[in-house]
């Protein structure tokens, strides 16, 4: 089992930026893939990002290419999603997942294990 807890969402204008973390526990010693995916009220989770565990393998979806950054710290079993030039259609819940066979998948029914969540509000 790995527990996941997200922080750092919050109230941004546009054009702000935000740095999301993901704090990883439980059992880290397997070599996960990790995710960030989003969602709002009445649609589908939605992929944002992943990187493989040894961030030789990163990927992100197109509407966030260019101004999102995943990255992770496998030494303190933390990932992390910098978001900078935010528009208000990024506003969402922001979810970070892990994946045990280190696939970066971009789709939510691969991950294994997700965190609660974090909000992120873009004002226009």
């Amino acid at each position: 089992q790995v527990q996941l807890v997200e922080s750092g969402g919050g109230l941004v204008q546009t054009g702000g930026s935000l740095r999301l973390s993901c704090a990883a526990s439980g059992r880290t010693s397997n070599r996960y893939a990790m995710g960030w995916f989003r969602q709002t009220p009445g649609k589908e989770r939605e992929f944002v990002a992943t990187i493989s565990w040894s961030a030789r393998r990163i990927y992100y979806a197109d509407s966030v290419k260019g101004r999102f950054t995943i990255s992770r710290d496998n030494t303190k079993n933390m990932v992390y999603l910098q978001m900078n030039s935010l528009k208000p259609e990024d506003t969402a819940d922001y979810y970070c997942a892990a994946e045990q066979y280190d696939r970066t998948a971009q789709s939510a029914g691969e991950y294994d294990y997700w965190g609660q969540g974090t909000q992120v509000t873009v004002s226009s």
